[in-house]
């Protein structure tokens, strides 16, 4: 770590004690309140849900390292945090393990004040000893996320039992109260004689709303309320976290997951397939309301679904050769032959939001991007980017005439029918990564366009963990990837974007992003003083990596299809980031 700036007292800062923190402006609810407004406070406790999971099951029940497969649930379920992020809010967080925080008006540091009456579930106090634990074990020894999340964090100082301070090496890096509100604190006396990466199917103890209950390895497992849980009358708590079990079980397949959730043997589902939505569900359950279905509307920012290309690869090198693939993928077939006409064709990595660029820069945006103008493609200033669609008759044909000279550009040619290097004789082939046989019918299409190319495509389709450790040791050439967004963008987009991430095992920067302006930009996205700033500054961001033709973009929903049995019951309030299924409750 950087050398930590002199320590400066609270008091002397004015960085008086509060309830709350905002990214941008002020924190919507006031000290004391009693619930979020989309909860529903006098909501029964009770019953058991029932989750399918469509995994090849799992072998750990720590979600924090890069080892194994963790069963789903753990970290929300198992583990508190010093704060509470609300649902309602671009990001704002309140106190949860954390009483109050303090920081000044830069931001230079932040003290967490804990509550006394916080617990682990075996009954011991939670202290800053714990909390300090857990940032250096997660940053040393857990997912590399968490050494790029916190990167900026200099010094962790005890100064009592229940008040530890971080301070920070860059001042200009608001969001770092923020996001150490959002760390797990895990016990350090529990671990101090366990390996922390090898504690394999030994629950664990945490503090959460639940402790692991009854599991079946790799097939179910069931978390169980605590009657005495130490927040549940804490507002940030309220009316949240009602169910009295929440048990998962694994399908290998999400054909016999759908049936088995028809047939009653779970309870809740969230749809993925456009065609199962538009087809599977039918039936006398469905007509009577014994099963609902609904497609509930949110705001969050879609983020970008794509086929992700692995730039590490020297025949991705190329970003004319990346943008002439997308010009074989015909999204408006897709949307009308496959998905039913649902999708929304993806246009930016942060869409569905006030974050997405749109038309050429002008304003603010432009003067960002006009530090880089010797740097960045033309087309980044004279051309709205838009995913090439496939229109009408002869539109194939025209758009695989634009996708050769882009090849030809980049050095490719045809000869005997394959497309080639012009130099080498290499033949451009590629193979395409899967784990979901039914996205098949997704990349066949382009595979076979692509072909008209010269381009030859194969498709490898591999289990759920045998995808997961080639994804992390970035052994693909393209694969099917989400890349999710927030609402307040910050030092996430490291993990995304930053060069410095590119051979970092685990690690999002899937497409192999390297590219020193991004770099740049993510810092100025970290560094945002306002939200106005922040949206500028992300917009920017989008504009530099859409040109750089790190995907061919997909689709997106702005809407969530769930179905769920009746005796489910939801708040009458969805907040904009869209529901939460652990503020909804069983009928008794």
């Amino acid at each position: 770590m950087t050398a930590a700036p002199a320590t400066v007292s609270a008091a002397d800062t004015g960085a008086e004690p509060r309830h709350a923190i905002a990214m941008h402006g002020e924190p919507k609810y006031p000290e004391g309140f009693s619930h979020f407004d989309y909860v529903n406070p006098q909501a029964p406790k009770g019953g058991t849900l029932r989750i399918a999971v469509v995994e090849n099951g799992y072998d750990s029940f720590n979600p924090f390292v890069i080892r194994g497969i963790a069963a789903s649930g753990i970290n929300g379920y198992v583990y508190d945090t010093l704060l509470e992020s609300s649902d309602d809010e671009p990001f704002s967080a309140y106190g949860l393990i954390a009483e109050s925080l303090e920081t000044p008006e830069d931001r230079s540091f932040v003290i967490f004040n804990l509550r006394p009456e916080a617990r682990f579930h075996d009954g011991e106090p939670i202290t800053a000893e714990d909390v300090k634990f857990s940032f250096e074990i997660l940053t040393t020894e857990g997912h590399p996320f968490y050494r790029n999340y916190y990167a900026d964090v200099s010094k962790v100082t005890v100064e009592d039992e229940h008040r530890v301070r971080f301070d920070f090496s860059d001042t200009t890096n608001r969001e770092l109260p923020l996001i150490l509100g959002q760390m797990p604190i895990l016990p350090a006396h529990y671990w101090q004689d366990r390996e922390f990466g090898g504690n394999g199917l030994t629950p664990p103890v945490g503090s959460g709303p639940y402790r692991i209950g009854a599991f079946e390895a790799g097939r179910s497992i069931t978390f169980e309320r605590l009657g005495d849980y130490w927040a549940k009358d804490l507002g940030v708590r309220k009316g949240r976290f009602n169910f009295g079990k929440v048990r998962y079980d694994y399908y290998s397949d999400d054909t016999v997951a759908l049936e088995a959730f028809k047939a009653g043997n779970f309870d809740f589902r969230v749809e993925g397939s456009a065609k199962n939505w538009a087809t599977a569900y039918v039936g006398e359950r469905f007509d009577d309301g014994t099963i609902i279905t609904e497609a509930i509307e949110h705001q969050r920012p879609a983020g970008m679904q794509a086929f992700a290309i692995n730039t590490r690869k020297p025949m991705f090198s190329d970003p004319r050769l990346r943008e002439a693939l997308a010009y074989a993928f015909d999204f408006k077939w897709a949307n009308k032959n496959l998905f039913y006409g649902q999708y929304t064709r993806t246009q930016s990595y942060f869409d569905n939001s006030e974050l997405a660029s749109n038309g050429l820069p002008e304003g603010r945006e432009l003067a960002i991007l006009n530090d880089y103008r010797d740097q960045l493609p033309p087309a980044v200033f004279n051309e709205v980017y838009q995913p090439p669609e496939i229109e009408g008759e002869g539109g194939l044909r025209e758009n695989l005439r634009k996708a050769m000279g882009l090849l030809k550009a980049a050095g490719y040619e045809v000869r005997d029918g394959k497309m080639v290097h012009g130099e080498t004789g290499t033949p451009l082939a590629f193979e395409v990564l899967l784990h979901q046989k039914n996205f098949e019918r997704v990349v066949l299409p382009w595979k076979n366009n692509l072909a008209r190319l010269g381009i030859e495509v194969s498709i490898r389709l591999v289990d759920t963990n045998q995808y997961i450790q080639r994804v992390r040791q970035f052994d693909y050439d393209v694969i099917t990837q989400v890349l999710p967004q927030s609402d307040s963008p910050g030092n996430e987009q490291r993990e995304y974007w930053h060069s410095s991430n590119v051979e970092v095992t685990g690690s999002r920067n899937y497409m192999g992003v390297n590219d020193p302006i991004v770099d740049e930009l993510i810092d100025k996205v970290i560094q945002a003083p306002d939200r106005e700033e922040l949206i500028y500054r992300v917009r920017a961001l989008d504009r530099v990596l859409l040109h750089g033709h790190y995907v061919v973009p997909h689709w997106y929903l702005p809407r969530d299809r769930v179905a769920y049995w009746a005796f489910l019951r939801k708040p009458e309030n969805t907040p904009k980031n869209g529901f939460d299924i652990d503020n909804w409750w069983i009928q008794p």
